[in-house]
């Protein structure tokens, strides 16, 4: 508010004639520099005035005068050989300052003058020059760059000053402090093609000879789809049916990722533990966790291990196709003997007895007695034209890799054939 008061005050003073002061003004670019001891420096003003006034002169000047003729720093002989005014184009004028000192600090401004009486005009507020000495430049270096970024992008990283850089320059960037490749890097800005999680850290930059004057660290974040998801479980040995038992899925990936289970293709839970109280046979299935965050998905890696014992209920794990399989492996239960009579049995006839048990995997070896007597191997026990002699007490073992069981005792009772007697008393 305060600068464009005094624009107008001045264009009043300066300007006579019927055109107000929309029609007069200088543009700066760039409106502040800020320039290292010895630098060269170029400021430009574009301007602007009526359609029918003809340009007369145009020259740069320090600082701005309301009384007078401003100085022409153009033709100033204190400044002889540094200073060159040259016209870009036709309103467009540039100055040029070379080796520039602590005493070519101020405000610059843009003079020119048209045909018409009162045709004066300079531009406030001009353009700013500050020269600062090379450990005061440095001591401010800062690093930009995005914050965070996906695996596979590229990323833009600069190293900037709040005073101009010599386009010279040599640099060295860090990572998490320690150098990038050889150490120094001529290049500014900093180029990451493809970034991976690995490009993750903390950037810093200097300028080659004065490392004591480091940037501060910037956070760089690589975001990334899970990666290396497994599946591991909370026993070491084997587990009995009955216990509990907790599957884990682990992943990394950045931001983190959400964790689901399936048994069989159907979602049975989420988050990173599965838990499974009192394991039962059924709880046999294929099992998987799927990790996902905004990047992608992933499921669960190939992990085989297996636990096995000789006791009777025994818990192994594997994973095929990055699935995780869980079967509960059990030895022989419920062994029964089935008659394949349902009435008396008589002398003469003929009996098979069959034996069958529920068992993961399935019972191989079948075993027949009588008392304490071994009668045969297999799952059925055939006797033909059967006397009384062949009654007691018949049950079976059955066997799988892991255990055996036995039946209840099942009583064969063969009743004695009646024989009749015909004759004349």
């Amino acid at each position: 508010m305060f600068e464009s008061l005094i624009i107008f005050l001045t264009s009043v003073f300066c300007v006579s004639g019927v055109y107000g002061q929309q029609h007069w003004g200088v543009n700066y670019s760039p409106s502040y520099v800020c320039a290292l001891k010895g630098s060269t420096v170029n400021m430009s003003c574009t301007l602007k005035y009526p359609h029918n006034h003809q340009l007369r002169t145009v020259f740069w000047t320090k600082p701005a005068v309301t009384d007078g003729d401003p100085p022409n720093l153009c033709s100033d002989p204190e400044k002889s050989g540094r200073v060159q005014c040259v016209s870009d184009y036709k309103d467009t004028h540039r100055i040029t300052l070379t080796s520039v000192t602590e005493a070519d600090k101020h405000i610059y401004y843009c003079r020119f003058t048209t045909n018409t009486e009162g045709g004066k005009w300079t531009g406030i507020p001009g353009a700013q020059l500050d020269v600062t000495g090379r450990l005061l430049l440095l001591s401010d270096l800062q690093v930009e760059t995005q914050q965070s970024v996906k695996a596979g992008d590229s990323v833009r990283l600069m190293c900037k000053s709040s005073c101009s850089l010599p386009q010279q320059t040599t640099f060295i960037w860090y990572r998490n402090t320690q150098r990038l490749s050889t150490g120094i890097i001529t290049v500014n800005p900093l180029q990451l093609q493809s970034v991976s999680r690995h490009d993750s850290g903390n950037y810093q930059c200097a300028v080659s000879g004065y490392q004591h004057l480091i940037s501060p660290a910037v956070y760089l974040n690589v975001e990334y789809p899970p990666q290396s998801v497994s599946v591991s479980i909370s026993a070491s040995g084997e587990i009995v049916e009955g216990d509990s038992v907790a599957l884990s899925c682990s992943s990394d990936s950045n931001p983190p990722a959400e964790i689901s289970w399936f048994k069989g293709g159907k979602f049975v839970g989420s988050g990173r533990i599965y838990s499974i109280s009192k394991i039962r046979p059924d709880h046999s299935g294929e099992y998987k966790c799927k990790s996902r965050n905004k990047h992608g998905e992933k499921y669960s890696d190939i992990v085989i291990t297996e636990n096995r014992s000789s006791s009777s209920t025994v818990f192994y794990h594997c994973s095929l196709m990055r699935h995780f399989i869980l079967c509960i492996l059990d030895g022989p239960r419920n062994v029964v003997v089935t008659l394949n009579s349902s009435g008396e049995i008589v002398e003469g006839d003929s009996v098979t007895p069959s034996c069958s048990s529920d068992s993961n995997p399935p019972a191989l070896n079948f075993s027949w007695f009588k008392g304490e007597t071994f009668l045969k191997s297999g799952d059925t026990y055939s006797i033909t034209n059967i006397t009384s002699e062949a009654s007691g007490n018949f049950y079976c073992f059955a066997r799988n890799e892991h255990g055996s069981n036995g039946s209840a005792a099942v009583t064969v009772n063969v009743m004695c054939k009646s024989t009749f007697i015909f004759g004349q008393i």
